[in-house]
Order: structure tokens, then C-alpha cells, then sequence
């Protein structure tokens, strides 16, 4: 009994040790050693399991008790793990397939598979949480992620699940609302980024038959923008701030972003051995704000974020321009103009016609690539595009940003480079990282598909989603599940690799082979 209370003791003293009469707390468990050593221990097969495991006490409790136990002659670290958190995530899809069901019909039984919410809020937990429905991508995906869920919505849509799409775009304008931006997903561990800002084309996709539904979401699109263009009015060409960078005078483009500099706290042991052939700490900050950024973009990891071919840690994000995200800003620019003119707001209506003008005008000016046919990324410190050919090339064109002769050029270079037996490959580099050749992406195809489709390159468009259907379902035949990602080059693989385990789901795969099985009904009916 002393015993413990001389464990109590010293365990409220490390709390509430006091210096100059302030109080010291630890609140955050990745401030803590037991943080570091957990994940440089590799208990778990990555470092975001355990910052998903949910602790049954506060961070500076577990500190102390970790420190104090960790000094007995019988401590096991994983013990210790499995006594002080608990693993509140639901366990992925435990469900068996109807293997008499088609891809279809298996599809529109996953939505209530991958349905959580509306969220409790659970003490100490790393989840964000919601106040309505949602959908979560699959596997060990078990919170939502920003933008794989306008793709998903597209498929809730054609499968006629109205009321949940509109929950999922009321959460996201919750979290505008609440924490100013939409983070990567809902966990506190992303809550120094966002991610492509699709929030504008989910509130576009649910308002299609009613434009006055617009106006329900037009203060937290206002919202969305402000935070993409926060300092604006600070960035010089010499000197961006924050998403923005100012190219030339008032030309003002967008970039990804992560004000943290330190290791991922979902990557943590990945990140520092990336980083460990660095020499200075201030290399290795350098390199870690990169990684976070290109994390915000989506495409974690690329050889399109690269300052040196083959080298992941030479990976330079924010020197980035990237083409996919500033016209998705345009088209935000675009819809809050549309919105401020139902509205009856003349003047922010022609404010936001103007910069989505300029924004237009300026994409075509540094994106372009008059020598290779294609849009791609600009490097503002090189002041050159990027040498990289990758799909988010073909983002002005789903924006109707493109000439036709840009277009065309474009098309003859996804069916020439791109087009492989399962579909669009993302890149034209095998680098091993999962957004590069041989995977495949559904947003991807989709995009590319549609930007097709808008400038009149029907026969194209079809070949590109009959490709990845029949590869989709391939994959579904040998194995019941619909995948995160897939290797469009060779067949005979069940899906793509990449940075962690593929994972079955999934979200967006199935949103958008439930809308390409409708494109594709809806031409059948036109002819």
C-alpha cells in the first residue's frame, strides 16, 4: 500500500510540478516520450494504428505512469499499450460477401457497410467528432477524408441516397464552421493541413437540381477561400505565405501547405527514417514540412513532388504549384460568383468573376507546356514547369480551362502515354510510391474521363471507363472487394502497392464505378 502511494505521488508531482508558480502539463500524447517510443518501437505495422488506439486516461497521467513503469525489470512496452488504450475503431468490414451479387449490387450494399455517425464524442480519442452520417473510405480508413468524399457522394447520388450525401456536406461545413478549414480527415493529428478543396464541387454536385441550395452554403465556401487565401495580401514574389504565392505582381496562385515541421504523427517512424541521411535539423524540418504538404495534396507519395529523380527525400511540395489545385480554386472563385448572383450581390458576384478570370488566365500562362502537349505543375523557385507528365494534368480540362487546341493535345497524350489496359496510369514513373506508375486511381479516371467528355471526345471516354470497369470487376470476381487502388499495367495483380497495405473499401472506387456505369447507361439511351 505505502508503495502506492508513492507511485501516486510521484505521478502528481510530474503533473503539477510547478515552476515559477505555472503549472507544467503535458497535452498532447505526441508530445509525450511514451508517443516516441511506441512508434519508434514499431509495435504495429504503422505508426497510424496506434495514434487511432484511443488512451484511457489523459496524456501527462500516461506519461508519468510510462516513465515510472518502464523502470521495472519486467516492463513489456506492448503490455503496457494494450493496458492504458483501447481500440474504439470498428473492425474493418467484417462482413462476407454475396458472392451471387454483381459489382453493383455489392457496391450499393457497402454504403451502409462504410456508414458511421452521428458521433458520440469519446474522451481523449484522436477522432474528430461529426454531428450527422457519413461515409468512411474502408479498411483501416475508419474517419472521413476530404476529398475522397466528393467522390463518393457522386455514387451516393446515383444510388439515389440524397439525404446522406447532404449529411456529408453539412459535416464538412461543421467543420468549416468550427475549426475555420476542413482538416485532412477527422483526427486532431490532421488538423495543421486541409487537402484538394473539393468541398465546393460536393456542395455543387447536391445543389444540381436545386441552384438555390447554393446559397444555404455560400457563407462556409466563403470560408473555404479565405483560408486557402489567408495573407494574400502579404505574399510578394520573393516571399509566399502560406498556401499563396504571388508569381507575378497581383497574380496570386495556390500551393499545398503544413504548418507543422516536425514528423507526422500518423508516419512518425516513417518520416525520421526518411529523414536520417539529412545532415542539419534544419534539412530534416525542411523535409518533414514537405512530406505534410504533399500529404495535404492527396498524392502521398509521388515522384511529382521530386527535387531530384529518384530521391523520395529530396520531395519539395511547397516549392509547388500544382495544377489540379489551383483549378479547384478556380472553380470555387467560379461557384461563389454564381452564388453571390443568385444572391443579388452585384459586387462580390463581378469581385469573384474577376479573380476566377485572372486565375484562368494566369493557369494558362505557368501551366502550360506548349513542348509537351500538357498542363503541368510549375516550380516557382526554378520558375519552370515541373519535368514530370502526371493525370493531374487533365484538371483543366474537367474545368472547361482549356482551349480546344490545348485539349486536344491533351487527349492525344493520356490515350498515347497514359492509357493502359486497366485504365489511366497515374504518372509515367515507376518509383515505387503508390501515386505514381503502375497504379491506377479512381478520382483520377474520373476527372479525366469527364474533362474528355466536356470538350466532345466521347469514344475516348468510353474506352477509359469500360478499361477500368472491367479491371474493377476482375479484381471483384477474384476476391469480393472493391479496392483503394489498382495496377493498371499488369492485369494479373488483384491491386496497386504502395506506402502501406491496399486497402478494401472503398469509398471512392465505388462512387465512381456506380457514376461511370450511369455515364455510360445514359450514352446507350442517347444513341
Amino acid at each position: 500500500m505505502k508503495l502506492r502511494y508513492t507511485h501516486l505521488l510521484i505521478v502528481f508531482l510530474f503533473i503539477f510540478s510547478c515552476k515559477k508558480n505555472e503549472v507544467v502539463q503535458i497535452e498532447s500524447l505526441y508530445e509525450t516520450q511514451l508517443f516516441k517510443d511506441v512508434q519508434l518501437a514499431a509495435i504495429f505495422k504503422d505508426s497510424k494504428t496506434f495514434v487511432d488506439l484511443v488512451p484511457k486516461k489523459g496524456a501527462s497521467i500516461l506519461e508519468a505512469q510510462y516513465l515510472l513503469e518502464r523502470e521495472k525489470e519486467d516492463f513489456d512496452l506492448k503490455t503496457f499499450v494494450e493496458d492504458s488504450f483501447e481500440n474504439r475503431s470498428m473492425k474493418a468490414l467484417e462482413f462476407e460477401t454475396d458472392t451471387t451479387n454483381t459489382m453493383y449490387e455489392h457496391i450499393t450494399q457497402m454504403w451502409d457497410k462504410l456508414t458511421r455517425g452521428p458521433d458520440s464524442v469519446i474522451p481523449n480519442s484522436s477522432r474528430i467528432a461529426l454531428p450527422k452520417k457519413y461515409v468512411v473510405p474502408g479498411g483501416r480508413f475508419q474517419e472521413i477524408y476530404y476529398w475522397d468524399s466528393y467522390f463518393t457522394l457522386e455514387g451516393l447520388l446515383v444510388d439515389k441516397r440524397d439525404g446522406l450525401a447532404k449529411d456529408m456536406v453539412d459535416n464538412f461545413s461543421f467543420l468549416i464552421d468550427s475549426l475555420g478549414f476542413i482538416p485532412n480527415g477527422t483526427r486532431d493529428y490532421y488538423r495543421t493541413r486541409s487537402q484538394p478543396p473539393f468541398f465546393v464541387l460536393m456542395v455543387d454536385a447536391v445543389s444540381r437540381k436545386d441552384e438555390n441550395l447554393l446559397l444555404d452554403y455560400l457563407p462556409e465556401l466563403n470560408k473555404e477561400y479565405e483560408f486557402w487565401m489567408q495573407g494574400s495580401e502579404n505574399a510578394t514574389p520573393t516571399q509566399p505565405v502560406q498556401h499563396v504565392v504571388d508569381v507575378q505582381g497581383p497574380s496570386l496562385l495556390n500551393r499545398y501547405w503544413d504548418k507543422g515541421t516536425t514528423p507526422r504523427p500518423e508516419a512518425y517512424k516513417e518520416d525520421l527514417h526518411l529523414a536520417h541521411e539529412l545532415d542539419t535539423e534544419a534539412l530534416k524540418s525542411g523535409l518533414y514540412k514537405n512530406l505534410r504538404a504533399a500529404a495535404a495534396s492527396g498524392w502521398d507519395f509521388s515522384s511529382r513532388w521530386y527535387g531530384k529523380k529518384g530521391e523520395f527525400n529530396s520531395t519539395e511540395t511547397t516549392s509547388i504549384l500544382p495544377i489540379d489545385l489551383n483549378c479547384l480554386i478556380f472553380f470555387l472563385e467560379t461557384t461563389i460568383a454564381k452564388a453571390n448572383k443568385i444572391k443579388g450581390e452585384e459586387e462580390a458576384h463581378l469581385e469573384f468573376q474577376g479573380k476566377a478570370a485572372k486565375r484562368k488566365e494566369t493557369i494558362s500562362q505557368y501551366f502550360w507546356n506548349d513542348k509537351n502537349g500538357f498542363f503541368q505543375d510549375y516550380n516557382f523557385n526554378t520558375k519552370s514547369v515541373t519535368a514530370e507528365l502526371t493525370l493531374a494534368g487533365v484538371f483543366p480540362l474537367y474545368f472547361n480551362i482549356a482551349t480546344k487546341e490545348q485539349a486536344e493535345q491533351v487527349k492525344n497524350r493520356l490515350m498515347d502515354s497514359f492509357l493502359k489496359d486497366g485504365g489511366l496510369v497515374t504518372t509515367l514513373e515507376h518509383s515505387g510510391q503508390q501515386w505514381d506508375a503502375p497504379n491506377g486511381w479512381a478520382p483520377l479516371q474520373w476527372v479525366a474521363v469527364k474533362g474528355l467528355l466536356n470538350y466532345g471526345y466521347e469514344e475516348e471516354a468510353v474506352d477509359i471507363m469500360n478499361r477500368w470497369l472491367a479491371l474493377n470487376e476482375k479484381v471483384y470476381k477474384n476476391t469480393g472487394k472493391m479496392m483503394e487502388k489498382y495496377n493498371v499495367e499488369d492485369l494479373t495483380l488483384l491491386s496497386g502497392g504502395g506506402e502501406y497495405e491496399t486497402q478494401d473499401g472503398f469509398g471512392w472506387t465505388n462512387g465512381v464505378a456506380l457514376g461511370f456505369k450511369k455515364i455510360l447507361e445514359e450514352m446507350e439511351k442517347k444513341d
